[in-house]
Order: structure tokens, then sequence, then C-alpha cells
């Protein structure tokens, strides 16, 4: 392995120490662009009282902000762990072109961060989830959808 991605994902390993010392979650990730960092961050959950705010998806937001845009290609994420679906999801929408990580899904679980039940409940059948989705006022949503549709000066993303 390149001596230049082993300092990209020690970056990430290092900001995973520094966020447990710091009373945070065991999580770093770092963006990468051109051979160079761009951003890095540490799960910030319990610091910031936001569920939403694993590591992945800060440095995604740090990098989208310093880069001045949502698409990530040509960008790589390494990341300390495995990614979760969340994180994962918006690994994708970010359009980041390759995923470098050190622990497995399997280490986190052994240390109480299991995400197995988030893939089991996309595969349950919508009216036998633990959390219910009951759709309500499409006629009215729908708007804002055709809307879009319609908008020829939209940014597609």
């Amino acid at each position: 392995m390149n001596e230049s991605r082993k300092e990209f994902m020690r970056e990430a390993i290092r900001l995973s120490i520094e966020s447990v010392q710091k009373g945070g979650g065991p999580f770093g990730a770092v963006i990468v662009k051109d051979g160079k960092i761009i951003a890095g961050s540490a799960n910030s959950v319990t610091i910031d009282n936001d569920p939403t705010a694993h590591a992945e998806v800060n440095a995604i937001r740090k990098a989208s902000k310093i880069l001045k845009t949502f698409d990530l290609s040509g960008c790589e994420i390494y990341t300390s762990c495995e990614p979760c679906p969340m994180c994962f999801g918006a690994i994708y929408w970010a359009h980041i072109d390759a995923i470098y990580y050190g622990n497995t899904k399997q280490d986190a679980k052994a240390i109480g961060f299991d995400d197995a039940f988030i893939y089991q409940e996309l595969e349950t059948p919508k009216n036998k989830r633990k959390i219910k989705a009951i759709p309500f006022l499409r006629d009215e949503a729908i708007i804002s959808f055709e809307l879009w549709d319609k908008n020829e000066n939209r940014t597609d993303y």
C-alpha cells in the first residue's frame, strides 16, 4: 500500500484516538483530493448532541465547504472504521471515489456499535418495522417534486 495512503489512514486513526480522549466517539475520518488532506474530523455525536455527527459526515461537510461543492468526485475518504449505513449513504451521495477503512463493522459491534439492526430494518416490510413510516399528505407534498421536475434552472445532484 502506498505510503501516502498509510499517512492518510493514520491521520483518521489519530483523530479517532483524540476524539476518545476528548470524550467523543472512537471514530475519525479524512477526505483526500489530489494527494492532499482537504478535511478531517472525528465523531462528535455526544459532544454536539447530534446523532448525525459521525466522523465521515462531519468530514464530508467540512470538505464540501472548503471545496465549495456538494460533489466530491475525485476525492477519497479514509475512515478509522467501516462506515455505518448513514455514513455509507452520505459517501455515495457525495460521489466520493473510494473508501479506505481501518476497523471493521464486526470490530465496532464488539465494543457496542452494532448497526446490523439498521440493515435488518431496511429488509423488513414497512408495516413491520420498529419505527412506523406513514404516508401523509402526498397530494400536497408532490407539488415541490412537480416544480423541481419542470425547473430548467435546477442543479441536479
